[in-house]
């Protein structure tokens, strides 16, 4: 049966078999977006110190609910008792921060220290892990800042879930508005103007957050069903 491609922007719907996929979001190996498997539930948990990072938040959001999660929308700097139930709820958490002085924001810092009593009773154990994060410069040290987010991952024992795509940008061929045009694996990497407003957030970054949101939701939709699957 020939792959029928339906093209929206920078996400693609790629129709096989009688199945849908997101193309740029989801990868064609994933797992299929289907009525009948269960909807995952993904918490984007982020620190934003001056919009930049919200933007790449919201990306995140999109690309979970377009591949069918309930999303729960976490500024961490406001939390309240309501969010941290949406938390220990999840199947997913996707942490978020920019990097400040080569690691993560003291915002953020904040945040995991008040997650240790988390970590004590393993309430977040097993859940999907992912990660992303912003900066001025290119680099910025931006890795620092991601490893963190996996080291606080592992800790309480989550399963931590890269961003999935190669890099874009390192050739003669590629453009600046390639997926992942940073080069980053282990999470998205964003890099936005110092002096620039929230609009100035790349449209690319945006882009690759968006599929960071979708790949989660896949992974977490497909840990739901396994749990799921077992238990019956």
């Amino acid at each position: 049966m020939p792959l029928i491609v339906h093209q929206h922007s920078k996400a693609h719907l790629y129709s096989f078999r009688g199945l849908i996929y997101f193309r740029d979001l989801v990868d064609l190996r994933s797992t299929p977006v289907t009525a009948s498997t269960p909807t995952p539930r993904v918490a984007v948990a982020f620190h934003s110190g001056y919009g930049h990072t919200a933007v790449l938040a919201e990306a995140v959001r999109r690309g979970a609910e377009k591949a069918g999660a309930e999303v729960a929308f976490i500024p961490v700097d406001a939390i309240t008792d309501e969010q941290w139930a949406q938390l220990d709820a999840a199947d997913a958490i996707v942490f978020g921060s920019p990097t400040y002085m080569g690691g993560a924001s003291a915002g953020f810092h904040a945040f995991a220290e008040a997650t240790s009593g988390r970590y004590l009773t393993s309430t977040w154990a097993d859940k999907i892990a992912a990660g992303f994060t912003n900066s001025a410069s290119k680099s910025g040290d931006k890795l620092n800042a991601l490893n963190f987010m996996t080291a606080l991952a592992a800790q309480h024992h989550m399963i931590w879930v890269g961003l999935g795509l190669a890099p874009g940008w390192n050739a003669l061929t590629a453009t600046e508005d390639d997926l992942n045009r940073l080069g980053f694996w282990l999470g998205a990497g964003a890099q936005t103007p110092q002096d620039g407003g929230t609009e100035t957030v790349h449209s690319s970054d945006i882009a690759t957050a968006g599929h960071l949101g979708a790949r989660v939701a896949v992974q977490a939709r497909i840990r739901v069903a396994g749990t799921s699957a077992l238990a019956a």
